[in-house]
This record gives C-alpha cells, sequence and structure tokens, in this order.
C-alpha cells in the first residue's frame, strides 16, 4: 500500500467535502429560517455571503489538485457544479460586498425556493462526492502496490 499524491488529494478532498456540506447543511437551515421569518433578511444574508467565496474556492481548489494528480474522471465529476457556480456568481445581484444574496430580494418566494433547492442539490452532490472520494481513496492506496 502506497501513499500516493492522488491518495492524498482523495484524502484532502474527504476532508474538504465534509466542510463543503457543514457548509450547505448551514444555507439549507439558513433559507428555512427565512421563510418561516425566524430571522431578519438583512442578518441572514449577512451571515450566508461570507461563505460563498470559501465554498468555492475548496470546491475549486481540490479540483485542480485533482488535475495536478491526473485524476481526470473525478475533475470532469466535479466540472458541472464548477460551471454553475461560476455562472451563478457572475449573475449575481448588484451588492456593495462579495456574496450571492441580496437582502431586498431573498424573500421573494420564488427566489427563496431556487436558494432552497439549490441547497437540497449541492447537499445530494456533496453526499455523493463524499462517498465517491472515499471509494477511490480506498481504491488508489490498495491499487497502488507495487
Amino acid at each position: 500500500m502506497a501513499f500516493t499524491f492522488a491518495a492524498f488529494c482523495y484524502i484532502l478532498a474527504l476532508i474538504l467535502t465534509a466542510v463543503l456540506i457543514f457548509f450547505v447543511i448551514f444555507h439549507i437551515i439558513a433559507f428555512d429560517e427565512l421563510k418561516t421569518d425566524y430571522k431578519n433578511p438583512i442578518d441572514q444574508c449577512n451571515s450566508l455571503n461570507p461563505l460563498v467565496i470559501p465554498e468555492y474556492a475548496i470546491h475549486i481548489f481540490f479540483t485542480v489538485l485533482f488535475l495536478f494528480s491526473g485524476q481526470i474522471g473525478t475533475v470532469i465529476f466535479n466540472l458541472p457544479l464548477i460551471g454553475y457556480h461560476i455562472r451563478r456568481y457572475l449573475n449575481r445581484p448588484v451588492m456593495s460586498g462579495m456574496g450571492l444574496y441580496d437582502p431586498t430580494t431573498i424573500m421573494n418566494a420564488d427566489e427563496l425556493g431556487r436558494a432552497q433547492k439549490e441547497g437540497w442539490v449541492k447537499l445530494g452532490f456533496y453526499l455523493i462526492s463524499f462517498f465517491y472520494y472515499l471509494y477511490s481513496m480506498i481504491y488508489v492506496l490498495v491499487s497502488s502496490t507495487a
């Protein structure tokens, strides 16, 4: 059992995907709080917007690591969500700071429903990714015996 760069990438991606799962769960809970009027939209957007760039950066970071390690299948698996993140960020509302969520439009029923749906889809993607990375890490570690 040899420890290769690909195995390191999968271990790191496994840990970072767990962090992304927590980010997405926080987003889902936050949008549910908005839907039930438990929290103020301004406070909620101030707590959600700082997490957008780190989420995107973490995902792009370990995808680039997979590219350097030659795990092209994993890179292709991650490209659709990275493309969606880039498109979503380029089409964000005009705001003074970084982030995606505008307090003036987030309470719109369509926008809130879209944000909740996006959170659930991302949660599903990250959960599938987590188990895919776990399987791939074990496969790379076992198959790289000399």
